[in-house]
């Protein structure tokens, strides 16, 4: 892989774009390397059991290399490309058994904000700042910016970001309930974002368990979340985190999970 990079930090997988000539701008040969990335980052042998990514240099994305020939697909009037590249990545990411931070150190702009706001936690330093940018080229959002910023920030700030494609500030975001955690600068952004990462990865099976009750609570209806609660619950009662995490507690304790 080139333009993705992927180190294991003992249970983290830490996955960064990696092209920063262009401020992470995503081509065709980056998502080819990105798809590569979560196929090692979901097997087991690997070891990992919570994702951080984001991104190298100055930014975390600056959304789609419109001089790539992948950009063809998208000025094209068409859907394939987002169907046969972007898409799988973001289902990927969204199926996870692991949670995911992500760590915004620069631009988040256009696709590249959709993929900061996939994380479970969204850490980012003072100075980066998110942007709708699609307007801007006669486009509209994608990566799924539709679905998920109504439902993160309300519809009249997500109709504002995507209509007039100004840029959010990592300290509005913040305000605004985008971002989880705020940091001075890149260092203590990698440090605190590195630190969540190992915290989530050291937690419980449940935490994946509880990823897949929190994405199906945006379609589902009340009594349908209820029935998932049920099933979910029932999964994690048979885990040995669970038989663990009780036995820590009668005996006054720290949890030691497996993520089993």
């Amino acid at each position: 892989m080139e333009r993705m990079s992927l180190e294991f930090d003992a249970k983290v997988a830490v996955l960064k774009f990696n092209h920063p000539e262009v401020l992470n701008a995503i081509g065709v040969e980056m998502l080819g390397d990105f798809n590569e990335a979560l196929q090692a980052i979901k097997d087991p042998a690997n070891g990992a059991r919570c994702l951080l990514l984001t991104g190298e240099g100055r930014g975390f994305s600056a959304g789609a290399n419109l001089q790539d020939d992948g950009g063809g697909d998208r000025r094209g009037g068409t859907g394939d490309g987002l169907r046969t590249t972007y898409h799988p990545i973001l289902l990927t990411l969204r199926d996870l058994e692991m949670p995911m931070v992500t760590a915004v150190n620069g631009a988040a702009a256009g696709v590249g904000m959709s993929f900061a706001m996939m994380g479970d936690i969204v850490c980012a330093q003072k100075g980066a700042f998110f942007l709708q940018a699609f307007a801007r080229i006669g486009l509209i959002p994608d990566g799924g910016s539709t679905y998920m910023l109504p439902r993160m920030i309300g519809w009249g700030r997500a109709m504002e970001l995507a209509m007039l494609a100004e840029r959010l500030s990592a300290e509005k975001a913040y305000e605004w309930g985008l971002v989880n955690r705020l940091f001075d600068d890149t260092e203590a952004l990698m440090k605190g974002a590195l630190g969540i990462a190992r915290q989530l990865a050291d937690g419980p099976r449940s935490l994946s368990l509880i990823r897949q009750a929190y994405w199906n609570t945006w379609h589902n209806a009340f009594e349908q979340q209820l029935d998932l609660e049920a099933r979910l619950q029932t999964q994690a009662g048979a885990s040995a985190d669970f038989r663990e995490g009780v036995s820590a507690f009668l005996e006054k304790r720290d949890a030691k999970f497996q993520g089993e």
